[in-house]
């Protein structure tokens, strides 16, 4: 018993990440904006024109206004990519609720284009 002791303080006791007790951490890096965390910022769109506040509104009123032409000029694609946008660019900082309501609203578009693809292709045939 006593032997497994003193071998245990010659090696020095070893925590489970591999580091010796008492052994000092190197300091973590810090990302700067510049280094592309903030890139979402800087994009602007030309395709599609939400008015201000709606992303704040419910997912039907969402739904609603991005399949417009114009606001979504691109078709109901471009608005659930902007809605797709919103929801990314929001993160973390984005509620549980909030995106919730935005993730519903993606749903009724692509629900709403998947219907208006069915007319179009029924028409053609």
């Amino acid at each position: 018993m006593e032997r497994q002791v003193s071998r245990r303080r010659a090696r020095g006791r070893v925590r489970a990440r591999g580091r010796r007790a008492g052994a000092r951490r190197a300091p973590a890096r810090r990302r700067s904006p510049a280094h592309g965390k903030r890139w979402v910022r800087g994009v602007t769109t030309v395709s599609t024109f939400p008015p201000a506040g709606l992303f704040a509104r419910d997912a039907e009123t969402i739904a609603q206004v991005m399949a417009r032409r114009n606001v979504s000029p691109g078709g109901i694609g471009s608005g659930i990519r902007m809605v797709q946008f919103f929801i990314n660019r929001g993160g973390s900082s984005l509620s549980a609720t909030r995106r919730r309501e935005l993730e519903r609203a993606k749903r009724i578009l692509q629900e709403r284009r998947q219907r208006s693809a069915g007319h179009s292709r029924a028409r053609r045939g």
